[in-house]
């Protein structure tokens, strides 16, 4: 490893540090306390996004369980640096919203389609208009309600409010804050994104003494992943496609969860690697890069999973892993392989460019060295990823990791309880049809 490498993996260990964050939260605790600052939380809200519409839906009761201070911010749609697949993006979007309301008890109900860019005005017309109102949440879940079902709403009255300079000074705010996407959370110098995120900010405020209640639970739990066989059987083992990239933080902490969810439903693991983003074409700044690596770290620490010593094997360190999960693949190695690829690099900061650094994490995988060592550099694995990226684009999902189970697709390593449910779907299926009771 080169003295810059070196360099570059010490700073990313010590930025992303458990303790440098604590350490953060501490000083940021000390200053509000000195000036006797209320807990100020700023949530960005982005009319015509599926997953603002479910946090106006759950914010309310996150007042009533914690002393703080909300201050709302209307924003746009997320720059094109930060949807390059909008269209892509936006009706995965609302799959997922949809799944994710039915699963915390809330509602979206919409038709197939986008609301338009005159329904996105009016309704950011009527939003400012109820900024700093006590009934800006009502009347948000009521507009979103309205625009998702393609129902006209009148905003008239509210024609005064000058919605541009509301989303102007919403965007100013969250981009000197960091962050680019709505249905987002701000406190302290931390992001927490959607419903499923809300539960570390609840954490968080409970540490601090900000609670009102005695409400241990959190608004929206994480599902848990089944760690042993379940009863649901099929009489053909079914198939999980797992889409993923040596290059992704997230894949870097689901290996072992979609194993064990694989191996609960006696299900076959088929593994699809695919190029990461930034080897694609598409551009990550450093505030998206930020955010995520940072929403890494709490998703490891929450699960238990080793993360932060990390070697990014970004270019040639993922073609030459590849090279050798394309043929581990074939020996039946497969998962070993990408499970020791991404320990080393994410976890244990093994330079995977190197020989000697390769050489470990295909050993301990079970492989020969000697025998895996002259597919580097070549290119046979590159149609199989062309065809692993295609069928993942298939179905409306672009970023890894991500899951299929027949037809039902989901994106992210937060998103397992979506394949369960569509494991155990096929299940019943089978046992209707075949009459099994």
């Amino acid at each position: 490893m080169g003295v810059k490498a070196f360099i570059k993996k010490s700073v990313t260990k010590r930025m992303f540090s458990i303790e440098r964050r604590n350490a953060k939260r501490a000083k940021v605790e000390r200053e509000r306390r000195a000036s006797n600052a209320p807990h100020l939380v700023e949530y960005f809200h982005e009319a015509g996004d599926p997953y603002s519409h479910l946090m106006v839906q759950v914010l309310p009761e996150f007042c009533r369980r914690f002393d703080v201070e909300l201050k709302v911010n209307l924003v746009a749609p997320p720059p094109d640096w930060a949807a390059p697949e909008r269209e892509k993006l936006e009706t995965y979007a609302r799959t997922d919203a949809a799944r994710l309301a039915k699963r915390a008890g809330l509602t979206f109900n919409h038709t197939e389609r986008q609301p338009s860019r005159e329904q996105i005005e009016a309704a950011n017309t009527a939003l400012a208009a109820a900024l700093g109102t006590n009934a800006f949440f009502e009347q948000a879940e009521q507009i979103g309600a309205k625009l998702w079902l393609n129902e006209e709403f009148d905003v008239s009255a509210q024609a005064h409010a000058d919605h541009e300079t509301a989303l102007q000074d919403g965007a100013e705010r969250r981009d000197a804050r960091g962050h680019y996407l709505g249905a987002t959370l701000f406190y302290g110098g931390e992001w927490y994104w959607g419903v499923d995120r809300l539960h570390y900010l609840e954490a968080r405020l409970t540490d601090l003494g900000a609670a009102t209640g005695d409400n241990p639970s959190p608004i929206f739990a994480p599902p848990v992943v089944p760690s042993g066989a379940v009863s649901a059987s099929t009489r053909d083992r079914p198939e999980i496609h797992w889409y993923l990239s040596f290059r992704s933080p997230y894949t870097g902490i689901v290996a072992d969860r979609i194993k064990s969810l694989a191996d609960a439903y006696g299900a076959d693991l088929k593994l699809r690697f695919v190029l990461p983003m930034v080897m694609r074409g598409m551009e990550i700044r450093r505030s998206k890069g930020f955010y995520i690596m940072s929403d890494v770290v709490r998703e490891a620490e929450r699960l238990g999973i080793p993360f932060g010593n990390i070697c990014d094997p970004v270019g040639k360190p993922v073609e030459r892993g590849y090279a050798i999960l394309h043929r581990a693949i074939e020996l039946g190695k497969g998962y070993e392989f990408a499970k020791s690829f991404l320990s080393g690099v994410w976890s244990e900061g093994i330079d995977a460019g190197s020989d000697a650094g390769l050489k470990r994490i295909t050993e301990r995988a079970g492989l020969s060295w000697a025998e895996m060592k002259p597919l580097l550099g070549t290119d046979d694995w590159r149609a199989v990823e062309e065809r692993n990226q295609s069928e993942m684009l298939s179905y409306d999902v672009w970023g890894v990791p991500s899951f299929r189970v027949g037809d039902t697709a989901a994106w992210g390593q937060d998103r397992l309880w979506v394949i369960e449910e569509a494991l155990k779907a096929a299940a019943s299926s089978e046992e209707t049809s075949t009459g099994a009771v």
